[in-house]
């Protein structure tokens, strides 16, 4: 069993599942949250594959960013695929969908909003992270 598969058997009840060489780990948190941990704690991601809920845009650029080379989506936006095929990560979905909608369902994720139209990883990345602390201290 190769690295993507193992990803995907093991992201049941988790929200992300990261595997590299057969060894794997989870993560529980909601949205690009767990990629934005990584990345801010200096995780070298390099050369795994991830298995997760929900593939935007906004977590395609942080997949790249972290040098994730193969994702499977539960759920992948087209904007998310085209993001990846553009970085020539192989990727896959269960569900391909036109866009990524809030947790409320009433627009558009606001971290798809937030990268709709950038497609450089380093500003993006500064403009998801910003966006994050902006929608964290308005839940406090």
């Amino acid at each position: 069993m190769n690295d993507i598969d193992i990803a995907k058997r093991e992201l049941e009840g988790h929200s992300i599942c990261l595997c590299r060489d057969g060894a794997f780990f989870t993560d529980d948190g909601r949205g690009i949250s767990p990629m934005m941990n990584f990345i801010a704690e200096g995780k070298d991601l390099t050369g795994f594959s991830a298995a997760d809920v929900i593939v935007g845009k906004a977590a395609a650029m942080l997949f790249v960013k972290a040098g994730i080379v193969c994702v499977h989506g539960k759920v992948m936006s087209a904007a998310g695929k085209d993001f990846l095929d553009s970085h020539d990560i192989p990727n896959t979905f269960d569900e391909l969908t036109d866009k990524i909608i809030n947790r409320q369902g009433t627009d558009i994720c606001p971290m798809e909003k937030t990268v709709s139209s950038v497609d450089d990883i380093e500003e993006g990345y500064a403009a998801l992270a910003a966006k994050r602390l902006e929608l964290m201290s308005k839940s406090k």
